[in-house]
């Protein structure tokens, strides 16, 4: 879509939650739909409307790439939820992803997803977009302690002197193999954007500190596979709707926009208005209500959901960058708080600023 489309929803003050979740959780038969392109879909569009806005953000699991890439290990399923490499991945390994990638049936969880993206597409006047997880965040499911080879990584150590190195390494290349395959799928689907969610690139696992030295540690673990995944996109005339809610420093949030996503979604650890300097005016900026804890009435109140809305809309507009209210990630139903969850995403939707 021309970027002048994301403008306009932000000039026209779109507010929006990521709210598929919710409203899955209201069927009855979720594992069902959740592997039903069809029915999946027609939940994508449930929520656009229930929403108003005609961007039909996908059901966002974070597991379905790790368990794509495992079932083409012949990983046992039983296995997958937990499962993690303890040595690098061999070359055998490497040679079995990219072959199987492309020659084994998708993921049924793929396949679904996609599903729902073609429903949108055929069905709908609404922009279809797909779903992934991004590189570093899929990695981190898959090794048990990724942090110390990181840090090692930071201080010049490569994969061929440190074997836990070269295990992150090889690891990060097959997540963005995967992940390429499963973009494929839902771009041939129909998808016009793609909305990508890095919520472990933060600096609880990369070291501030090795950055403010002078390391390329950001730039080689995270920034080169994602411009690849930018590339891919551009290649396809496909938009990047790009999403990090975890911990960042000022350097993150502009190598983030470098990408020139159309859309830039924070966390609610970001001050949105403060970061406004730090991204261009063409990159939509989205979020950043505290959503993760809508829960539970002692940690947020519907009044300061709204006041926080409003506080967040006045100083938007008073550094006049283009702004999305929504919430901080997905929005999770809980069970047994559905009904406070989505009264305070009402409160953000609808509330008077």
């Amino acid at each position: 879509m021309p970027r002048k489309f994301y403008l306009s929803l932000a000039e026209r003050g779109l507010r929006m939650p990521i709210g598929t979740d919710l409203v899955l959780h209201e069927k009855e038969d979720v594992p069902g739909i959740l592997v039903d392109g069809y029915r999946l879909g027609q939940v994508v569009e449930e929520a656009a409307r229930r929403y108003r806005t005609p961007l039909a953000v996908p059901h966002m699991d974070l597991m379905i790439e790790k368990t794509a890439l495992l079932e083409l290990l012949d990983v046992p399923s039983a296995q997958i939820p937990t499962y993690h490499f303890s040595e690098p991945p061999s070359d055998e390994m490497m040679e079995a992803v990219e072959r199987r990638l492309y020659e084994a049936p998708l993921n049924v969880r793929i396949r679904a997803q996609a599903g729902s993206v073609a429903y949108i597409a055929q069905h709908t006047d609404l922009l279809p977009i797909g779903m992934t997880i991004g590189p570093f965040s899929l990695m981190t499911k898959m090794i048990a302690d990724p942090i110390a080879p990181i840090y090692l990584a930071g201080m010049g150590i490569g994969g061929d002197e440190d074997p836990e190195v070269k295990m992150v390494e090889r690891v990060l290349h097959l997540s963005t193999l995967v992940i390429l395959r499963s973009m494929q799928a839902q771009i041939e689907a129909g998808a016009r954007a793609v909305f990508i969610a890095e919520p472990a690139a933060n600096r609880v696992y990369i070291s501030p500190k090795q950055i403010e030295a002078g390391s390329d540690i950001f730039e080689r673990m995270v920034m080169r596979y994602l411009r690849r995944i930018k590339a891919y996109l551009d290649e396809r005339g496909v938009d990047l709707i790009f999403h990090c809610c975890g911990e960042l420093t000022d350097e993150m949030v502009q190598a983030y926009a470098s990408l020139e996503p159309v859309i830039l979604s924070l966390g609610s650890s970001r001050v949105l208005w403060e970061d406004a300097r730090l991204v261009p005016k063409h990159v939509v900026l989205y979020g950043n209500l505290p959503s993760k804890r809508f829960y539970s009435d002692e940690l947020i109140t519907r009044e300061q959901v709204q006041n926080l809305a409003c506080e967040l809309i006045e100083r938007m507009r008073a550094v006049g960058h283009p702004f999305i209210l929504g919430s901080e990630c997905d929005v999770l139903s809980v069970e047994g708080c559905e009904h406070t969850i989505k009264e305070k995403v009402d409160a953000f939707v609808h509330c008077e600023c």
